[in-house]
């Protein structure tokens, strides 16, 4: 028998990290983990770097890379965002045995925790994202506990709320007064339109100009080209010739593609399971997917790298299971990522107790 077969206390002098040194990709994210159970911090983060991806595509894996101080506590995180200056925000939904009703938490780009606001989105934190506008940064938040979209400085002062009651006067058609609206999140136009999914109501997609007014609505419950199934996420890709609008179609397990004006394009299935958002970097599409990868598409949309795949773990740890129970290097619930400004990802996932993971770019 192979000695990295033999459970730990039959391993007689071989330490963990003799082990370490032995073992290939997958037992070094095994005995990882056992070092994070064990409470082993110090010897895991000693420890050979956990390797995902491969060729020029290749990420050091680091969980929890992220860390709120003791009065804070995660709830599900689900969205993220970067700005100029590098410091990132992570939105989320506040989780139990905090002293912060805070669902915005903003760390530096080292990873150090410098602030959080946005109490009123307690509960509902999801999408985030971040554009400059006149040479002024600021955040669209979608909020899926008091079904709006707010539009804010980077302190969280409130702009403007956009809600169903924006909509009925305009698409009454389409809105009904007690039709749901639970917007997702936000894709931004260069033009400085923006497009709202109502990915948990009725699966419209509305678009606004820069001021928050009005334009179209398109979409809608389906599985024919133009409508949508839990239309989660939303981006703006402008890797072609012309801008298009990017949906991750959720239910229906694929990417679907619109013209600006909301007219269908292009439906793109490989490698989709439950896309839940995109980010763009270059040339590649970051798709995190809500059954458990973070998947990169190239150029032409085929799967470039498939990131952290926790469907290959036997009894996959649900949602609602401690961290403990984890596996080093698989992802549970990936629902949002964001390619960061040096090239590294960093992967938010939905789960009860938070988990923010760095995807280390590597030479």
């Amino acid at each position: 028998m192979n000695e990295n077969d033999l459970p730990l206390e039959q391993r007689g002098l071989l330490t963990r990290r003799d082990l370490l040194l032995k073992a290939g990709a997958t037992a070094a994210a095994a005995v990882i983990t056992d070092l994070l159970v064990s409470g082993d911090a110090e010897a895991a983060q000693n420890a050979p770097k956990l390797i995902l991806g491969a060729g020029s595509l290749r990420y050091e894996c680091i969980h929890d890379w992220l860390v709120p101080p003791d009065t804070h506590k995660w709830g599900d995180t689900q969205g993220v965002a970067q700005d100029e200056k590098g410091n990132i925000y992570i939105s989320h939904t506040v989780g139990g045995g905090g002293k912060s009703d805070d669902a915005i938490y903003v760390f530096s780009k080292d990873g150090k925790f410098l602030r959080s606001f946005g109490a009123q989105f307690k509960g509902g934190g999801h999408g985030l994202d971040i554009r400059k506008e006149s040479g002024t940064e600021y955040l669209y938040h979608c909020d899926t506990a008091h079904r709006n979209v707010v539009k804010t400085t980077l302190d969280g002062t409130v702009l403007w709320t956009k809600g169903l009651n924006d909509l009925i006067s305009d698409t009454g058609r389409v809105y009904k007064s007690n039709s749901p609206f639970i917007p997702t999140n936000v894709a931004l136009a260069p033009n400085g339109d923006f497009y709202v999914t109502d990915g948990y109501g009725s699966d419209y997609i509305t678009q606004y100009n820069i001021k928050g007014e009005f334009i179209r609505v398109f979409g809608g419950k389906g599985k024919e080209p133009g409508k949508v199934l839990q239309a989660h996420g939303i981006w703006v890709d402008t890797r072609g010739k012309e801008p298009q609008v990017v949906v991750a179609d959720r239910a229906n397990s694929r990417l679907q593609y619109f013209t600006m004006d909301g007219k269908h394009i292009k439906f793109d299935t490989d490698g989709m399971r439950q896309p839940c958002h995109f980010h763009v970097q270059g040339d590649l599409l970051l798709v995190p997917d809500l059954r458990s990868i973070v998947t990169v598409l190239g150029r032409n949309n085929k799967v470039a790298a498939a990131l952290g795949d926790g469907t290959t773990v036997a009894n996959l740890p649900g949602r609602g299971r401690p961290r403990s129970e984890f596996v080093a290097g698989k992802f549970v619930h990936p629902h949002s990522a964001k390619f960061l400004q040096n090239g590294d990802i960093l992967v938010v996932e939905w789960l009860p107790i938070g988990r923010v993971t760095l995807l280390k770019k590597l030479s």
